[in-house]
């Protein structure tokens, strides 16, 4: 088995039994000869992936067929559905439900009439890269407010649109009229509330776009808050995005939120790890003078630097660090981090760092140098930039208006485990969550809305050789949605709105030279939906031969036995199982 997992990572393993779907050609086509992991004989594998007939064109946001296309050449390349080949047959027909989706357990393709425009479409995407990417931050818990007072989220809900999909003019309507007439700006107006509102102005903020110098627009939601009225536990953010003209973007949901009434006071405990905070997980941090709300500040990053922000704040991947190891140099070590670590703070978006630090707790404005806790939700904490100084209490990550200085605290008079801040030096940390949404509404103008827009969070390949499957796991998924390898889209069953299951397509589908292939080839994997959406993701795949060498006419000399050594490497490394898939981000 194969999994996919982030940052570029690859793993290797042997494959594993699947189910198997209906009879298909090899996984490599055209009569080859390629041996398949499961046998140690030749064999040839044939690809049959029929002919594509007719033409289509899109007209109001809708693909609609025109006048039949001649009969495809048989010696052109193999189409791009290259594995199962469906009989005629009422038996074999994928079924369909009242809405016109496929029931979940039939292998689907879009109709023959739309797949070329629809590659097309698809490779216009990868080309140009004009996906639209909506980006929601928000914290991990949400204190709750109580009578008529407001406790509004800190650090505040923001919203980040990215991606140069967002400036390019619709095809036509209201949108392009208003752009027509000079107007500048984002083309998008959004409003966020709480899931299970009632949607009112009292209970949903608008928010104002602004152009950052990153070219990505923000907006930021300071007012919302959750009354004592609101008995759950649980809840999410609800971000609606409609266009200038009024239609519908889509309205996308956050990740869950944990309600608390206030911050623990008492001794943490391993066994209550839901507001501990663990190494490598997400953190804000913000400082607010004599517990002001319009005095807090947060720490962020601009132009390269660490800055105290009253408007923007960033989150940042919290490390638990070795004393040994060299600066920006994290091997992984696991657990919850306890006060009196070593720790360093790396920025989500930049990858700036800040230099390793001790994380202390702060009572009565006093960094308590001999507490050993783990650090939960909303604690007040200090930060001590270690090595000897004056007075032996060292100096601590300070803020001075917009900048982040150090400051040299003082011993305490009465007690020698404890050390005098500021409160400027003073801050309060709490764990945050974030979640991506790509599209991009080039390949096809629809009106229906981006949303529900899916998300892959892992890829697991099951079988080689022949026959190879690739199951998607996430969510949002639905039966309108076909997987694409690059340009080439792949036969996909529907399991449930977690799972995706697809043919792996014959590496012949992107190329006519696929026989003499020499370096691995990787392919995109995205995702269309029915009408034509495109849905970018963040994984890749992999093709990887077996190594042949491309015959010279007769009589010419063989090449040397170290005439490419790369490829001979290549040839030793994966000969043991004949045919590697490998999958990656």
């Amino acid at each position: 088995m194969f999994l996919a997992v982030p940052r570029g990572r690859r793993l290797r393993g042997k494959s594993t039994s699947h189910p198997s779907p209906p009879p298909r050609g090899g996984l490599v086509g055209g009569g080859s000869t390629w041996k398949g992991p499961h046998s140690r004989e030749e064999g040839h594998c044939r690809s049959d992936g029929g002919t594509v007939s007719g033409s289509v064109a899109v007209t109001d946001g809708r693909l609609i067929a025109l006048t039949p296309a001649p009969p495809a050449d048989p010696s052109a390349p193999p189409g791009p559905l290259t594995h199962l080949s469906l009989p005629d047959s009422s038996e074999a027909r994928p079924q369909s439900g009242a809405d016109g989706r496929s029931l979940p357990g039939n292998w689907t393709r879009s109709s023959p009439e739309l797949v070329p425009v629809l590659r097309e479409g698809v490779r216009q995407c990868l080309r140009q890269q004009c996906e639209q990417t909506v980006r929601i931050l928000h914290a991990k818990v949400a204190q709750k407010s109580y009578g008529n007072e407001k406790r509004f989220f800190c650090p505040p809900p923001c919203v980040y649109l990215a991606g140069p999909g967002w400036r390019v003019k619709p095809p036509g309507g209201s949108q392009a009229r208003c752009h027509q007439a000079g107007e500048t700006g984002p083309t998008v107006c959004g409003y966020m509330g709480l899931d299970g509102a009632s949607g009112s102005a009292a209970e949903t903020q608008k928010l104002n776009f602004e152009e950052q110098p990153d070219s990505r627009e923000f907006g930021c939601a300071k007012t919302l808050y959750i009354s004592d009225a609101d008995k759950r536990k649980h809840f999410r953010l609800v971000l609606r995005l409609v266009h200038r003209g009024g239609r519908e973007l889509g309205t996308f949901h956050s990740r869950l939120i944990k309600v608390i009434s206030k911050p623990s006071q008492k001794k943490q405990s391993l066994k209550n790890t839901d507001l501990c905070i663990s190494s490598g997980s997400k953190v804000s941090l913000f400082n607010r003078l004599r517990s002001q709300t319009v005095s807090t500040r947060y720490l962020s990053v601009e132009d390269g630097a660490f800055v105290a922000s009253a408007r923007q704040w960033a989150a940042f991947t919290l490390h638990l660090a070795d004393e040994h190891c060299s600066q920006g140099d994290f091997p992984p070590r696991e657990g919850y981090v306890r006060y009196g670590s070593l720790v360093q703070l790396v920025c989500t978006v930049t990858g700036i760092t800040l230099p390793p630090m001790i994380i202390r707790k702060v009572a009565k404005q006093c960094a308590l140098l001999d507490v050993d806790e783990p650090i939960s939700q909303l604690h007040k904490c200090a930060f001590q930039f270690p090595g000897d100084s004056p007075g032996g209490v060292g100096t601590y990550l300070c803020l001075a208006t917009d900048k982040v200085v150090q400051f040299q605290a003082s011993p305490c008079p009465k007690e020698s485990n404890r050390a005098l801040l500021n409160d400027s030096s003073c801050w309060t940390i709490i764990g945050t969550e974030s979640v991506e949404f790509s599209f991009s509404t080039s390949l096809a103008w629809t009106r229906e809305p981006v949303t529900p827009v899916p998300l892959i969070s892992t890829l697991e390949l099951s079988g080689g050789g022949d026959v190879a499957t690739l199951e998607l796991h996430g969510e949002n998924f639905h039966a309108g949605l076909k997987v694409w390898f690059g340009d080439v889209e792949a036969e996909t069953m529907y399991r449930s709105p977690r799972s995706l299951v697809c043919v792996v397509p014959d590496i012949a589908a992107f190329g006519s030279d696929w026989r003499w292939l020499r370096t691995p080839i990787t392919v995109p994997v995205s995702l269309v939906r029915a009408d034509g959406l495109f849905y970018p993701s963040a994984f890749s795949f992999t093709y990887t031969p077996e190594y042949s060498a491309r015959p010279g006419p007769p009589g010419a000399l063989e090449p040397a036995t170290d005439a490419d050594a790369l490829l001979e490497s290549i040839h030793h490394e994966f000969t043991r199982t004949n045919f590697h898939l490998f999958i990656q981000t």
